[in-house]
């Protein structure tokens, strides 16, 4: 078995993924524990094997991963564009396929912040006339 890697950090959020990427066969990992372990949501197992499915790479590859910070959810799809930019740098083939299905293309979607005066970041406390 290689040692040898392809690495990539991604973020969602405030999700932080730092993402190796094995070839042949092994244990998926993400911090420390098997995905299942980790991930007890099964919608999102498609998320983070979605760019191994799409390339039809799922057997030939193995990942371990280091992800901090936001909640289950964004660190998923932070996972899930790792693994997809690790990919795209392996073959070109790869990246054509991933870019067609929005996997290389960073969501830069995130919480509004709060303001002052508001109850939340655009909800206003109740006004009456008189």
């Amino acid at each position: 078995m290689s040692n040898k890697y392809l690495y990539s950090v991604w973020r969602r959020k405030t999700a932080s993924a730092q993402v190796r990427l094995f070839e042949w066969s092994g244990k998926n990992i993400i911090n420390w524990k098997e995905v299942w372990d980790y991930i007890t949501r099964s919608d999102l197992f498609d998320v983070v094997f979605k760019p191994l499915k799409i390339c039809k790479v799922k057997d030939n590859f193995y990942f371990e991963v280091k992800v901090s910070w936001s909640w289950v959810s964004a660190q998923a799809e932070a996972v899930s564009h790792g693994i997809a930019r690790a990919l795209a740098w392996k073959d070109e083939s790869y990246k054509k396929v991933l870019k067609q299905a929005w996997l290389l293309t960073r969501d830069a979607r995130k919480v509004e912040r709060k303001k002052p005066g508001k109850k939340k970041a655009r909800k206003s406390p109740s006004w009456s006339k008189r």
